[in-house]
């Protein structure tokens, strides 16, 4: 197998996280474990073949668990990995920085951020 090469370690972190949705699906993770059904609910605009193949993608590199319940009808469950744990302190970063940058741009937050649980806490 040939070795990949990075021009600098963050290209490493973006192949695994990197993309419209990888982030905001993990930051939902981090809330508990979600079926595909929920995650879908909390992300409207996501189309379902997408939410699959990010869940997916998450899954291989090994930073999502997928639990599947043997039971009828099927149930499935996603939840952060141990290793996927470790991005906690990054998706929170990127959360503060993208405070920043909403405030700086639209001035109130809370007038271009829709309501939910990831939200919420910003609230009190």
């Amino acid at each position: 197998m040939t070795k990949k090469k990075y021009n600098i370690s963050v290209e490493a972190t973006l192949e695994v996280i990197g993309g419209k949705w990888k982030c905001v699906i993990l930051c939902h993770l981090t809330h508990g474990k979600k079926r595909t059904s929920e995650l879908k609910r909390l992300m409207p605009d996501i189309t379902q073949k997408m939410l699959t193949q990010q869940l997916r993608e998450l899954e291989a590199d090994g930073v999502i668990n997928r639990i599947s319940y043997n039971q009828v009808p099927p149930k499935v469950e996603y939840e952060l990995s141990e290793y996927g744990l470790s991005l906690e302190s990054i998706l929170e970063a990127l959360c503060a920085w993208g405070d920043v940058h909403i405030t700086k741009v639209y001035g109130d937050k809370f007038s271009v951020l829709e309501d939910g649980i990831l939200n919420d806490k910003l609230k009190s």
